[in-house]
């Protein structure tokens, strides 16, 4: 609890007043609590395209009142800030009570779009769900919070953002002192897999079904018609919640990302990404890759993650039994329907994608068993031959037909070149057959296959510049190429080369 209460300020038309939908469920969804204030906070960045996105002032929140509030030291008149409660299956394992224990919900702003998205600040102070914890959050987790979430957005996958990064004048005890940070968090909610499971696991099923429908009407809205609903609303939820995690994990694993702790408080039922602990993505291919240092068996390696999003989902399902039947059977039935929607939303997401990232297109009478296992071969000798995974999508956008030694940097991208070489035959053999201009082959490969990912090297570069020498230059350019993944970028393109060996990094750290 904070010693002191952060200061109210009016609100002006600088910000606009926050909105509270999800502070108007009953009392026990959450805990009032108040951000600790910081001694000196200090604003290190500020995502201007998202101040922009949210109609705000991006010159009040850069200024003395605006840093104030994005430390938690000021708040508006119109803030009502609490932490969320939740559950979750961690690593497979129940615990009955996490809750935000560093996060503080501020509260909903519409953005210009019109839709509504949560202000969280993250790492700003104990809240009754803390337990032994501090509440704080320290600058390098902060860092990549805020750099995965902008590469995300610029590789066109649902994402939270960051809003900006304030220092916060302190130290932070971890293994040592580090230095601590605040991040202001957008997302379009904040709502979990976990968050059903911690009334379902009490037998509240009245809080289950009053979180049920204040979910469809935040993110579901067409299941309020009764024609569409079909009178099951809570099963074309599911279906629907599964259909959006599906295509999200698809797309994941089509530019290699690896969250690292898909536990089910961290699976957002909006369809969101979130929560960036030891996240990554994959330098060379292999489907077993794990970064996370505390995923000690990889049940969240790279290639689990399909399996694994059914699996938390499964975990909804169960909560959500007792509103698709009052028979338990039929209700198992109807979940196991609507389950099916994952399936159907993955699999033309995965592999149609990996079809066209090697410029395939989909004909009708086209045989897609043999293209998918081209694109399994290519795989297989991507794995066996240590291919960096962005880099030969993205070499192979640039071939041309007419021009064999186009091939040559791919190639050279595997320890051993020829066993490329008889994949390439096939490949292009196949391409001749869809009698288009390799301009057009290669515009649709480049606006699949990004250029610049967020390299673990990279990310750690500009943790330690801004640790240890409070450097942001290295921050600043790695956002550069990261939200326009897409583009070029003579000037950085180094910034498209693996690590070197002394480079590699093999873990990853959670902030907490």
């Amino acid at each position: 609890m904070p010693a002191t209460k952060p200061a109210a300020s009016p609100t002006t038309d600088s910000i606009p007043p926050f909105e509270h939908s999800y502070a108007a469920l009953p009392e026990h969804f959450y805990a009032p609590i108040d951000p600790a204030p910081v001694r000196k906070p200090l604003l290190l960045r500020l995502n201007q395209a998202l101040v922009e996105e949210l109609g705000l002032d991006a010159d009040w929140l850069a200024g003395p009142d605006g840093v104030a509030m994005l430390a938690g030291n000021r708040l508006p008149a119109t803030a009502r800030p609490i932490a969320m409660a939740y559950a979750g299956h961690q690593f497979g394992q129940f615990v009955p009570s996490l809750g935000d224990g560093r996060a503080i919900l501020l509260g909903e702003v519409i953005d210009r779009a019109g839709r509504r998205r949560d202000v969280q600040l993250k790492g700003a102070g104990r809240t009754p769900f803390s337990r032994s914890g501090d509440g704080r959050a320290v600058l390098g987790p902060v860092l990549r919070e805020y750099i995965l979430g902008e590469a995300m957005q610029g590789l066109g996958i649902p994402t939270t953002r960051a809003l900006a990064i304030v220092a916060t004048g302190e130290p932070v005890f971890r293994e040592r002192p580090e230095p601590g940070a605040i991040l202001t968090r957008v997302a379009a909610s904040h709502i979990r897999v976990g968050t059903f499971e911690y009334f379902a696991r009490r037998g509240d099923i009245e809080a289950v079904r009053t979180l049920a429908d204040h979910l469809i009407r935040r993110h579901y809205q067409t299941l309020r018609e009764p024609d569409l609903a079909g009178g099951e609303p809570y099963a074309h939820l599911l279906a629907a919640i599964a259909t959006r995690q599906g295509e999200l994990i698809a797309r994941w694993l089509l530019v290699g990302f690896i969250h690292g702790v898909m536990n089910t408080d961290n699976m957002a039922l909006s369809g969101e990404t979130i929560d960036y602990g030891p996240c990554a993505f994959m330098d060379e291919y292999d489907p077993n890759q794990v970064y996370s240092s505390i995923d000690h068996f990889g049940r969240y390696a790279y290639g689990q993650q399909p399996s694994i999003g059914l699996w938390n989902l499964t975990q909804l399902a169960n909560c959500l039994l007792p509103l698709l039947d009052d028979d338990i059977e039929e209700a198992k039935t109807k979940a196991h329907s609507a389950l099916d929607a994952y399936g159907k939303a993955f699999a033309p997401a995965y592999y149609g994608g990996l079809r066209a990232k090697i410029g395939l297109i989909d004909q009708p009478g086209s045989d897609q068993s043999a293209d998918d296992d081209l694109v399994q071969d290519l795989l297989g000798r991507m794995a066996a031959h240590r291919a960096d995974f962005t880099n030969t999508f993205r070499l192979l956008s640039d071939v041309t037909l007419e021009d064999p030694t186009d091939l040559e940097p791919v190639r050279h991208g595997f320890t051993d070149p020829t066993a490329f070489d008889a994949w390439a035959k096939q490949w292009r053999n196949r391409l001749a057959q869809q009698h288009e201009t390799d301009t057009e082959r290669q515009t649709r490969m480049r606006a699949l296959n990004p250029a610049f990912i967020p390299r673990n090297h990279r990310v750690q570069e500009v943790i330690d510049a801004a640790t240890e020498r409070g450097d942001l230059e290295p921050l600043e350019q790695l956002l550069a190429v990261v939200s326009r993944p897409y583009d070029e970028h003579p000037s950085l393109a180094a910034y498209r080369n693996p690590p070197e060996p002394h480079e590699v990094v093999q873990q990853t750290f959670c902030g907490t």
